[in-house]
Formats: C-alpha cells, sequence, structure tokens
C-alpha cells in the first residue's frame, strides 16, 4: 500500500472509531518499506498507530481549540511490532517455550501455546512429558488436529487447529464475526466533568489507568497511553510471569500484584478502580464477572469509568470464552494457510509479527483516547470492546496477495531507529526506538523505564 492508502485505511479507522467520516486533522506518512507478509500488515500496523495519534490530537484540541497535524512513521511502527528494546550487555529471555509452535498432526496442522505453565502442564497431560519440539511432533502426529484441539481446549489449555479462510468463513465463530464491529461501544450514567489539563506536552498529565492486560494487545495499548503522561498501574496475580515481554511493554508503568480472590486484595482493588478514570483488561468474556467485577459493577465502582476490554475470538458466537493468543488467531481465522499457500511453503506461514496484538492494541489506545473525549465533554463513561479476531477480519478483507511484498522490505532495526539517550533499566542500560507517531506539540516521553512484574506497590502516585 502507498502512504495515500494509509491515509485511506486510518480514514476508515477513524470512521469506525467515531461515526464520522473526515479526519479531524491532517495526517502525514513517513518511512518507507513494508513488513514481509501476505497480508498488508505495516499498512494495517501503520493506519491504527496513526489513529491513536488523530484521537490524541482530537482530544487535546477540547482544551486547545487546534488540530495538531499527525505523522506516523511506517518504518517505526512496523519495528516497534519486533520489539522496541535494544539491550547493552544483558540479553532479554527466549519470547516462546521450548514446546510452543506449530504441529503436523495426522489429517493438517496445529498450533499449542505453552508459554504459560499452566498451559504446557494440560498438554503434557494429554501427550506425555517432553524435552523439546521434535520428541512432542511425534506424538501429536498421531492425532487429527480437531481432537487434540478439542482436547487441550476442554482441559484448560491454549490450541488453534488450521483453517483455511474460507474453512473460518463458514466456521460458526467466523461467521459470528461478521455482524462485529471492530469497536463495540456503550455508554454508561453521567459524572463529574474531569478537571485534567490536556497538556499537548504530555496529554494524559494526571489520569489514571488500571491495566489489567496480559501479553500482548492490552499492555501495548497502556504503554502508549503511559507515553501520553498517564499514570498506569498495572495489576498482575501472584506466580504471573512475562518475563520475555518484561523488558518491552512494562515501559512507562508501575507493575503490582493483587489476589482478586482474597478479601483485603479485592478491597484494595476496589480502592484503585474507584479512583481510576480508565481500566484496560483483557480478561475473557465473563471472566470478571465471576470475579464479582462485571460491567455494572465496575460502574457503579467507578462511575465515568472509560473501560476498554479485549477478547481474542470475539464477543458472540460459542468461543467468545475461548482462551486465545495472537498466535493461535492467525492460525484458527486462516492467515497462516494463506501464507503456507501463497508461498508454496510445506509448513504453516504466519504474519512476521503479532500484527494482530500491536493493532488491536494502538485500536484499544484510540478507544480510550476517544472515550476521555467523550468524558470531557459530556461526563459520560464508556465500555468499548475490541477482539483479535475481528481485526483478524480487518486485515484480511481485500485478501492476500503474492505480490504483496514489495520492496524496499522491514527487517531489523538500525542505530539510527534508536533514542540517542539510554534507558536505565533494573536489568541494566538499553536503547529504546523512537516513536512511532508524534503531533506538532506532542511527542510521545516516557517517564519511567521498563521494569519487573510485581516490582511496585498497589497503590496510586
Amino acid at each position: 500500500m502507498s502512504d495515500e492508502q494509509i491515509q485511506e485505511k486510518a480514514r476508515e479507522l477513524y470512521a469506525q472509531l467515531s461515526g464520522k467520516i473526515s479526519l479531524p486533522c491532517t495526517l502525514h506518512v513517513s518511512g518507507t518499506g513494508n513488513l514481509p507478509s501476505y497480508y498488508p500488515v505495516t499498512p494495517l500496523i501503520a493506519a491504527s498507530v496513526a489513529l491513536a495519534g488523530i484521537a490524541v490530537s482530537q482530544l487535546v484540541a477540547l482544551k486547545n481549540d487546534k488540530h495538531d497535524t499527525v505523522t506516523v512513521d511506517r518504518r517505526l511502527a512496523s519495528l516497534w511490532c519486533k520489539t522496541s528494546i535494544r539491550p547493552e550487555g544483558w540479553d532479554i529471555p527466549p519470547a516462546w517455550d521450548s514446546l510452543a509452535g506449530d504441529y503436523a498432526t495426522a489429517d493438517g496442522w496445529i498450533r499449542l501455546h505453552t508459554n504459560a505453565p499452566v498451559h504446557r502442564k494440560v498438554v503434557e497431560t494429554l501427550l506425555g512429558k517432553a524435552e523439546n519440539h521434535e520428541a512432542l511432533a511425534l506424538r501429536v502426529k498421531m492425532w487429527k488436529k480437531a481432537e487434540l484441539e478439542q482436547a487441550v481446549v476442554r482441559a484448560g489449555g491454549c490450541a488453534a487447529q488450521m483453517f483455511s479462510p474460507e474453512e473460518w468463513q463458514q466456521h460458526v465463530q467466523g461467521k459470528s464475526l461478521i455482524s462485529e464491529p471492530l469497536f463495540q461501544h456503550s455508554v454508561s450514567a453521567k459524572a463529574a466533568l474531569p478537571q485534567w489539563e490536556l497538556s499537548p506536552l504530555q496529554p494524559l498529565a494526571g489520569v489514571k489507568v488500571l491495566d489489567l492486560t496480559r501479553i500482548l494487545a492490552g499492555p501495548v495499548a497502556t504503554r502508549f497511553l503511559a507515553g501520553l503522561g498517564a499514570e498506569v498501574l498495572r495489576i498482575d496475580p501472584f506466580g504471573w510471569d512475562e518475563a520475555s515481554q518484561e523488558a518491552d511493554i512494562t515501559l512507562g508503568k508501575h507493575c503490582a500484584r493483587l489476589n482478586l480472590h482474597n478479601p483485603q486484595d479485592r478491597h484494595r482493588f476496589e480502592e484503585l478502580l474507584r479512583d481510576a478514570d480508565v481500566m484496560v483488561h483483557g480478561y475473557r468474556a465473563g471472566a470478571l464477572h465471576r470475579l464479582g467485577y462485571g460491567s455494572e459493577k465496575r460502574r457503579a465502582i467507578a462511575p465515568g469509568l472509560v473501560d476498554v476490554c479485549l477478547n481474542a475470538y470475539g464477543w458472540s458466537g460459542p468461543w467468545r470464552e475461548r482462551r486465545g493468543y495472537d498466535s493461535l488467531v492467525q492460525m484458527s481465522c486462516g492467515i497462516a494457510a494463506q501464507g503456507m499457500r501463497l508461498s508454496g511453503s510445506h509448513k504453516p506461514v504466519p504474519l512476521p509479527v503479532q500484527g494482530l496484538d500491536h493493532t488491536t492494541g494502538y485500536l484499544m489506545a484510540a478507544a480510550v483516547l476517544h472515550g476521555l473525549a467523550q468524558r470531557m465533554q459530556t461526563g459520560q463513561g464508556c465500555e468499548c470492546r475490541l477482539s483479535l479476531a475481528r481485526t483478524a477480519c480487518e486485515l484480511m478483507k481485500n485478501g492476500a496477495s503474492a505480490t504483496a511484498c514489495h520492496e524496499p522490505l522491514i527487517e531489523s532495526a538500525e542505530q539510527d531507529d534508536f533514542s540517542s539517550e539510554p534507558e536505565r533499566t533494573v536489568w541494566g542500560n538499553a536503547r529504546r526506538l523512537l516513536p512511532p507517531v508524534h503531533l506538532e506539540n506532542t511527542t510521545l516521553r516516557w517517564r519511567l523505564p521498563a521494569s519487573p512484574l510485581g516490582s511496585a506497590p498497589a497503590s496510586w502516585r
């Protein structure tokens, strides 16, 4: 896609978010190249980053009466989807567990997601302990893909058999997504108008964001908000670990732990929620409700809350409560199969990055900013729902092409892509990629370096 097509895609996304056809500000696209993909993943990523920038411009204009021009860098936006940090003298743990990956079955392919210990345990309980991918592959080969997927999912694990795009369109869950909008909005009762300054330099200064998200879309959203000056407090349960992702996605955040099954921690959580302006969460549909914190309860505790939530497979249909990750959704919806077909490969070919996660993360950030603007204007809070599978529909709707990988390709980040100032983390110094978007008077700036999960108290500063 050309820069003009990225601008058009951004306008399309803005229309789906706001219901308005024309952008409220001028949008420029800089940078060159595409990630090597048969689907237009760089244009969609760049358009989603642009949308978040447009939402910043619109929010700040409420106080400053001026819409700043937004410039998105398609190269940097793509590179942020790989990793945003380059360690100096230390290493980031591997992104994948030794058993995670794609496996040939008796009648096709399946992907097993085993990064979380509880999910690996499910696989090893069903298939037996294995030292590595090769050993497990011999056992997976004895199963049919649908039977193994069902067995893993029923046992509380994470798996996805590979469907073609056509098979997914005929699948009951694929059909259910057809009627789902990209942004599912609802509004809540009015609360007192907030007194945010909305300074162009740090537009979200004074805005409190309660972050209950996991790998990867939600943390991308809250990282963006932190770069705009928001106070982001991430809450994880005890025992949850994201060692391979911490340095990348905790930038600008305080990270604490609470046990929402513990009465004392529940009381603390409700105090935090009562003072929050925004809540972003990635629990499966119904999970917060079962914990006693459904939509109505959250609104009762925090009137005026801007509440943005994420699901893997959509908010309707039989899979609405299914566990899922970007790599699994790519297998289910046909992205990996289409890549395999067009490349002539003998195995699944997914996107070169976790593109559904990152795109959805920026869409979530845009939804938060749009909700904050509504709160400033009317006092009303809102809830907005997004899903990885619906984002996949957005990517796939114009089809794939064997000639989609146009030169120049975006590959590894270069020295000039990084900030000249070191980021001093607890693991050691590092360099962070330059921001992928900026406005005339607003540039993403993070006050805090990345930090380990659970390294801060569960309190607002």
